[in-house]
């Protein structure tokens, strides 16, 4: 039996009593037509069940409809929600994302680069799994590159990254009105920048208010260990704190676990706010943890949407800040 025969552009542009190159325009949002004749069009290529040629459809446009994310995230922790939103972008222009961990190698990161290269990608995203800055991946001739969740360290590239600074302030801004006043940071390792960002975030917006740490933030891991050891440092000082803010949910974890044990009450003993709002360590901490998102699906979206400004000769060069937002749980406010 003969299999059907696949439908055209040409089949959908003599149902919808158009030229084929209306229709090609109205189904590929080009050109300036009327909605009617759009919606016309599009109507007849849902009846026909028409599916575009993707070879044509490259080679008609000059595009791919391919993009390049790297990577340094072996974990995914960060990036894997930041391709999910991405994605989300990309996928309603019905673009492809091909992703390559590079491991923090550079010969990988440069072998990944020339694939993606010769894959005619019409665009990449660089990404990693810490902020900060990092050089840029070297000059790509004709297709844009965004660096994501890490900037680049040359001004004149597009780098988005999440407004950590603000995301501390808005920790601190919750403490104080709870009523907070004797407050201490406990963060991570005081090379890291987000752990000196934040902190030192912290620290100004009290002293905006007319307050200040009571003691100088606390470096250690970025682990529960570390939490606990650090609870245990503030209560061995017998430190007046009746609030916590810590650089990571991991450490805020800890840190409630030795308060606990402790008899130090959460929150009404001491208020406890935590940072990336990782719901795995977020919802399974005792009490529930209030946290600082970095909204990581949001920045890959706001990363593709400056990716595809690039590609359509609209490049949007320095960089961009994306907001955090505070997620109010047990640990500051009770239930």
């Amino acid at each position: 039996m003969p299999r059907p025969r696949t439908a055209t552009i040409r089949d959908v542009a003599a149902l919808a009593g158009v030229s084929v190159g209306t229709a090609s325009k109205a189904l590929n949002g080009r050109g300036s037509l009327r909605a009617d004749t759009v919606a016309r069009v599009r109507l007849a290529a849902e009846q026909l069940d028409f599916r575009p040629n993707p070879a044509a459809r490259s080679l008609h446009a000059g595009r791919t409809f391919t993009v390049g994310m790297i990577t340094t995230d072996t974990i995914g922790r960060f990036s894997i929600p930041l391709l999910i939103g991405a994605e989300d972008t990309l996928g309603a222009g019905e673009m492809s994302v091909l992703l390559c961990d590079a491991r923090d190698d550079p010969i990988r990161e440069q072998h990944h680069l020339r694939v993606l290269l010769g894959r005619r990608v019409d665009g990449i995203i660089v990404t990693g799994r810490r902020a900060g800055t990092r050089p840029p991946v070297g000059a790509v001739p004709g297709v844009p590159v965004v660096y994501a969740f890490l900037a680049s360290a040359a001004p004149e590239d597009c780098s988005v990254v999440p407004d950590e600074e603000g995301g501390a302030r808005l920790a601190a801004d919750h403490l104080l009105t709870v009523g907070r006043r004797r407050i201490a940071v406990v963060t991570g390792p005081e090379h890291h920048h987000s752990a000196r960002v934040r902190a030192r975030a912290v620290a100004d917006r009290l002293a905006e208010a007319g307050a200040e740490l009571v003691t100088p933030p606390l470096h250690g891991e970025w682990s529960e260990a570390w939490g606990r050891q650090a609870a245990g440092l503030l209560l061995a000082r017998g430190l007046d704190v009746d609030a916590l803010v810590c650089g990571s949910d991991q450490i805020a974890r800890g840190v409630a676990d030795a308060l606990r044990e402790a008899g130090r009450r959460v929150p009404a003993d001491v208020a406890l706010v935590g940072f990336d709002n990782w719901d795995v360590i977020a919802l399974a901490s005792r009490p529930p943890l209030t946290s600082i998102d970095m909204d990581l699906e949001g920045l890959g979206r706001a990363a593709a949407e400056l990716l595809l400004r690039a590609i359509d000769g609209d490049p949007q060069p320095g960089l961009h800040r994306h907001p955090a937002k505070l997620v109010i749980r047990d640990s500051t406010v009770p239930a």
